[in-house]
């Protein structure tokens, strides 16, 4: 699954590591359900229509019991079962009583009306059950007006479609049918294979068996979608048979699927070539929802993204186009990380999304090099540090304390470390290696459940390689923190030798212990002997791996004093120091670097200035010299950084604008020579560099030359045309949220109201984005709580009701008005809270924040109210720190450095 919006809601599971838990038979499970009653095969029957607000449904679960008892245990979550029989080995049928156990959990108990032996039994429940207004389970939405039904099962929402053992571990057949309006057309995981009419309106759609899948896999959609065949995928050495491929979007919009369709074959072939292994499922859709929780989810044969994901056009924003592709790689690859081969348990979520985004990487640098997905793993790994330096960050493999710790597992550590780590180790033990020892997992796993241990074990046999290894790994698994790699250089007995030590990187402010032992493969690029009459220096590599507290290594082919990069082809997943004068020997050869390494060189800056190694006019010095690459995101790398000091640390208006003016020279020629408008033939980085820097510096920097240009925009896209509506389309697709942006600052409430008239009216995905982004973008006080207000009504989707309230928290006084807009409208929020969002609350409140009083009232108002949804604790307890630490760093500051 991808994640845009984070996590929601549920009860106390007590285990972690794939033990299942109860201290009674008659007790209720607070962990996983007992392993004494194990599903063996599903048939699940629904009777769904769009328009209603319920469904009914019956599930027949084939149940082995292995030990004598009167009743067993499952999931279920505001289901009402009017009926449950049970039918024995021998055909007896006993009718059976479902009671709800523990409603929060969804944790029910079935009773049987007396004790039987170890058996089969198979369990039949008749029951209805609304169609849930949250985006989880079996929910409903709606496109131009028309309904559909869809599901959102992971991770643990299948509950509020039907009952059954819902946790990852159990993993059988299922068989779907569906009852559903004439009208209407269904999909679900597997091809339909029967349709016969039901009476009255209605008919029956029958789809095959599928492989064994868990619950949170099982998807279909009901409604009027709106299906494009594509031509099938062609066999190959691991797939013998053509693969069918469709795309399936509302009503009317299907066509727009064809670039999608386009670039599947290709993602498909480049997986069945590293798996050594075809493709499993009997087909291929691949579906735009409406209104969706997540980014994208993988369910077997039936694929479901967010619609701007997939519904593209040759008008379309380029960051749509390179993120359609990047989230299909990382949704297919799932389809053998994931859902060939499953979790146990969901501390090992990391098997999953971990691996699906390093294979997603891995299949874009193959199939579109200059996407630079290998450039995407270091900022992402960058961005997961940011977290993890917090004391409340998790662990990659996080046991499970509650089922909040299922839902807020879905994070950047999860997704963006993992994938980080795992490249890390594939770089120690070489690609071809690492892929021996990940075919021989999916080979030994398949259709089945895995752990970590399994996953490590398989690659450490496959290199060769025996415990030091799999602690090195593990001590990355099981710990949580940024290794901070320390460095000096010393000349000794005529060598050069590099002093290393390591600990936890920890950011000024924090509570933390640094004393942390990780077994880190660190790489070192250094300088060597000038080359050749434009003495031009060369480097070397040099790796060794770091298990202990201190090491050295001696930089062979140097005899003197050079320059160092300690984090050798950004491969490795820690931050790194230098002294001040090694610093300003990297900083003088940066351009020797390769574009990871520029990369990795940036967050080193970042990571003194946190740790208060240096100050601000350093890092502005360290940093310039990026602005001139022509890699779109190492010469923006240094924007985060510098928007952090000008809102954070500037205190004057002269100091202000010494960083705009800052700004102003790195960026602003080369916005000039790109133009405002997107020129035929030009790359997908031109397009990309245009929106980064118009936004930053018409929005953050507030540049009136950009601004100008783009409230021309704005002004334009807001001329309604004949038939009343606003002409969207004429401004550039990849500024048009930017244009939107400045002319509601500038022009205020006429443009908000268009705004929000105009959005219920437009379908368009890419639009609809656009608008969204125009609207958060208002500075108004008044008017950003209309536009809050606008957030909570029907008109905008559950999906996006975040993008127009993360907006406006860059002052103060903007967190303060966000605040009282937030608490004032709580209850409302959070009956409106899609799935994923309980642990996000708190930062949707506060986050931004930089003061001790910011940290007291978030406190104050989360505290007693942890059980809401879960996740808010861990929410709450990461917001907190994030605000400490950002105050600490704040008042640690000298603003008169930036005027240097």
């Amino acid at each position: 699954m991808r994640r845009f919006v984070r996590p929601l809601l549920l009860t106390a599971l007590a285990c972690c590591c794939g033990a299942a838990f109860a201290a009674t038979a008659d007790q209720v499970p607070q962990g996983r359900l007992p392993l004494w009653a194990v599903p063996q095969s599903y048939a699940l029957s629904f009777k769904v229509d769009p328009a209603q607000d319920d469904f009914s449904g019956t599930t027949t679960i084939k149940v082995k019991l292995s030990k004598a008892s009167d009743h067993l245990w499952l999931d279920g979550s505001e289901l009402k079962v009017s009926k449950v029989a049970i039918i024995d080995a021998a055909g007896t049928a006993h009718v059976g009583t479902y009671t709800s156990a523990d409603p929060k959990a969804g944790v029910v108990r079935v009773d049987f009306g007396s004790t039987l032996k170890p058996q089969m039994l198979t369990l039949a429940f008749e029951y209805t059950a609304p169609l849930n207004a949250q985006l989880q389970g079996l929910y409903k939405v709606s496109a131009k007006g028309q309904p559909y039904a869809m599901t959102q099962m992971e991770p643990i929402s299948a509950r509020f479609a039907f009952p059954g053992f819902d946790e990852p571990g159990f993993k059988t057949p299922f068989t779907i049918s569906l009852t559903i309006p004439e009208k209407d057309t269904a999909v679900a995981n597997t091809r339909q294979v029967k349709e016969t009419p039901a009476g009255d309106g209605w008919k029956t759609l029958e789809f095959a068996q599928t492989l064994p899948l868990p619950t949170y896999l099982v998807a279909f959609g009901v409604g009027p979608w709106s299906i494009a065949t594509a031509p099938d995928i062609s066999p190959d050495a691991y797939r013998t048979t053509p693969l069918p491929l469709r795309g399936i979007a509302s009503a009317g919009e299907a066509h727009r699927m064809q670039h999608v369709l386009g670039e599947t074959p290709s993602i498909i072939h480049a997986l069945e070539n590293y798996y050594g292994f075809g493709y499993p499922w009997d087909k291929l859709d691949v579906l735009a929802a409406p209104d969706f929780s997540a980014g994208a989810m993988e369910n077997a044969g039936l694929v479901t993204f967010r619609d701007w994901l997939l519904l593209l056009d040759e008008d379309s924003p380029a960051r749509n186009v390179r993120g359609s592709f990047n989230v299909t790689a990382h949704e297919l690859a799932h389809q053998w990380t994931g859902d060939t081969v499953t979790l146990e348990w969901w501390n090992d979520i990391w098997l999953n999304e971990a691996f699906a985004t390093w294979m997603q990487q891995k299949v874009t640098e193959q199939v579109h090099p200059e996407y630079r997905a290998d450039l995407d793993r270091v900022t992402g790994a960058q961005g997961a540090m940011s977290n993890d330096s917090l004391v409340s960050a998790r662990k990659i493999r996080q046991p499970i304390t509650g089922n909040g710790d299922i839902e807020t597992a879905f994070d950047g550590i999860t997704y963006k470390k993992g994938a980080s780590v795992i490249g890390m180790f594939e770089n120690y033990v070489g690609e071809k290696t690492f892929q021996k020892g990940m075919q021989a997992y999916i080979q030994k796993h398949k259709f089945g459940n895995a752990v970590a241990d399994d996953l490590v074990s398989s690659i450490a046999t496959a290199a060769g390689k025996g415990n030091d290894f799999k602690h090195a790994f593990n001590s990355f698994l099981d710990q949580s923190g940024v290794p901070y790699v320390q460095t000096s250089l010393e000349q000794k007995d005529g060598k050069t030798v590099l002093h290393l030590s390591q600990s936890r990187f920890l950011p000024v402010g924090s509570t933390g212990d640094s004393k942390r032992i990780w077994g880190i493969p660190v790489c070192v690029r250094y300088g060597t002997a000038a080359n050749g009459k434009d003495k031009a220096q060369s480097s070397k590599v040099n790796c060794e791996v770091l298990d202990k507290a201190t090491g050295s290594m001696v930089l062979a082919g140097v005899s003197q004093s050079t320059w160092i990069m300690p984090n050798a082809n950004a491969s490795g997943y820690y931050r790194f120091s230098l002294g001040k004068k090694e610093l300003g020997d990297l900083t003088a050869h940066v351009g020797l670097l390769s574009d990871a390494e520029q990369l990795a060189y940036a967050d080193a800056i970042d990571a003194s200035f946190r740790h208060g190694d240096i100050d601000a006019g350093d890092a502005l010095v360290a940093l310039k010299p990026l602005t001139s690459s022509k890699i779109l995101v190492v010469a923006t790398a240094p924007l985060d950084q510098i928007e952090w000091i000008y809102h954070n640390e500037a205190v004057t208006d002269a100091q202000r604008s010494k960083l705009a003016e800052w700004v102003r020279d790195a960026y602003l020629p080369r916005l000039q020579q790109l133009g405002y408008q997107r020129k035929d033939g030009e790359s997908g980085d031109d397009a990309l560099l245009r929106s980064e820097l118009a936004g930053a510096l018409g929005l953050q920097y507030k540049l009136p030359e950009v601004r100008a240009e783009l409230l021309k925009q704005g002004e334009a896209a807001l001329k309604r045309q004949p038939d009343g509506r606003l002409n969207l389309s004429v401004a550039d697709p990849d500024l048009l949220g930017d244009a939107l942006g400045v002319a509601a600052q500038e022009q205020g409430k006429p443009v908000v109201d268009a705004l929000i008239a105009e959005l219920p009216q437009t379908s368009d995905a890419a639009l609809r984005n656009s608008m969204l982004a125009g609207l958060a973008s208002v500075e108004d006080p008044a008017l950003t709580n209309e536009v809050r207000d606008f957030a909570l009504s029907k008109p905008v989707k559950v999906g996006e009701m975040a993008s127009l309230v993360r907006g406006g928290r860059d002052t103060q006084a903007q967190r303060d008005a966000l605040w009282s807009w937030f608490t004032a409208h709580y209850t409302q929020i959070l009956a409106r809270t899609g799935s994923f969002a309980g642990g996000y609350l708190p930062h949707f409140a506060a986050g931004g924040g930089c003061s001790a009083a910011e940290v007291d009232r978030v406190q104050a108002f989360f505290k007693p109210r942890l059980k809401d949804a879960d996740g808010v604790d861990r929410g709450l307890a990461q917001t907190s720190e994030s605000i400490q630490l950002c105050s600490a760093l704040k008042a640690k500051q000298d603003p008169a450095s930036i005027l240097r």
